[in-house]
């Protein structure tokens, strides 16, 4: 029955039927064909307060404090429905609880709230991840969920590790746990580097998973941020890494889904309204990682893109069947595309940032549930979490600039 079951898996990401023509955007800016030479012709966006931001973030975080489990964690194996994806127990959870308590714990050390209900949210969170991180594995053969839990456990240890400035020892502990998630990534990694969460080929100790692009970008980004505080990952499997994705990358900066569909570059789920929501990731790993390419053209016309296109993903936000909608796209690119976008804008100058901002926040705030959360896919208890740790992450990258007189007067 699980042979079964990971074959439905599999043929949902190649087999649904879709249209494979775009619509054009409603304002008429958009061009059939993007020029990575100059930038996007922007459309006319009305600029939001900063006070309009804030009011939702804290909203958001509002959430989270009163989500979190007694045991200082997010999310949950409950809330169970008859679509649930595969997910073989106990691993596949304790990696999608993993992976989601890191997402929240970095969205409240970057929106750094004073309140003390999300100040005592975050140290109970830190303390779970410190006592628990070092258990996540490989859930069975076929899954491989946990490498989503180390490398957002490796983005929130970065962060924890800036935040606990002056603690040696605790810096020591976390250091540590960062340099085991490298052993983790190097010992899961994909037979042709870069990494894949299903092994449906052989299930072999060494994964035969085929390398997915944005799991590749996910971990890169992780890594780069991770060296940026004095903690390399280790040379040869960001090499070849990198490689995997490029192997996977379009001329117009689209990427493939997989490394399995590269024989098929132009089916859905590969082409640019399927690649909307990983485009930005993969981008912005090799901007990190001294690709020259990504040139700050190449991100601006893939933060417009992602704006003026942007129903592409929306269109299949909330659907319960992965890949069931539109250009083969699944509910849970959504937030996760739009954080990746955040990261992305803040490449570009400081002076430059400001309309894609506009464009992100106007976005997560129109998003936005009743109860403060973001959410984009029915993942059991997982997704309202981790749909606000990025939505959070997401919308503190849109707060304006200081001006340097503002900065001066601080």
């Amino acid at each position: 029955m699980r042979r079964i079951l990971a074959a439905l898996i599999a043929c949902l990401i190649i087999s649904v039927p879709c249209s494979t023509k775009e619509p054009d955007a409603a304002s008429g800016i958009l061009a059939n064909a993007l020029d990575f030479s100059k930038p996007p012709v922007l459309p006319k966006v009305e600029s939001l307060s900063p006070e309009m931001i804030e009011s939702s973030i804290k909203r958001g975080i509002d959430f989270l404090i009163e989500d979190q489990n007694p045991n200082g964690s997010w999310g949950s194996p409950t809330r169970t429905k008859s679509l649930n994806i595969y997910a073989p127990v106990p691993g596949a959870h304790h990696a999608f609880r993993t992976a989601t308590t890191a997402l929240c714990i970095s969205a409240l050390i970057e929106t750094q709230s004073a309140d003390p209900a999300a100040v005592k949210a975050l140290e109970r969170g830190e303390q779970w991840l410190l006592e628990n991180l070092a258990q996540l594995r490989r859930a069975s053969g076929d899954a491989l969920y946990n490498v989503w839990g180390h490398a957002y456990s490796i983005q929130a240890l970065v962060r924890m590790h800036k935040r606990h400035e002056s603690d040696n020892e605790l810096k020591k502990q976390i250091v540590n746990l960062i340099e085991m998630q490298y052993d983790k990534l190097t010992r899961y990694e994909s037979v042709d580097g870069g990494w894949g969460y299903y092994d449906f080929r052989y299930e072999a100790r060494k994964p035969t998973s085929s390398s997915i692009s944005f799991v590749n970008g996910t971990v890169l980004i992780a890594f780069a941020e991770a060296k940026a505080i004095g903690v390399p990952p280790p040379e040869r499997i960001v090499k070849r890494a990198i490689a995997a994705l490029m192997r996977q990358q379009k001329p117009d900066f689209t990427y493939l889904y997989g490394e399995y569909l590269q024989y098929q570059p132009m089916r859905g789920i590969n082409r640019p309204g399927g690649s909307l929501g990983r485009s930005q990731c993969c981008n912005c790993a090799l901007r990190y990682w001294g690709d020259k390419q990504i040139t700050d053209n190449v991100v601006k016309n893939w933060l417009y893109r992602l704006y003026v296109r942007n129903g592409w993903l929306d269109i299949g936000r909330k659907r319960p069947v992965p890949h069931e909608s539109w250009m083969q796209v699944a509910g849970y690119f959504y937030y996760y595309g739009h954080y990746y976008a955040g990261l992305s804008l803040k490449l570009l100058p400081d002076d430059q940032q400001a309309p894609y901002q506009t464009m992100l926040a106007e976005l997560m705030l129109d998003r936005q549930e009743k109860d403060g959360s973001w959410w984009d896919y029915p993942l059991y208890d997982y997704h309202q979490p981790y749909g606000t740790g990025f939505a959070l992450m997401t919308l503190q990258r849109c707060l304006p600039n200081p001006s340097p007189l503002t900065e001066k007067e601080n």
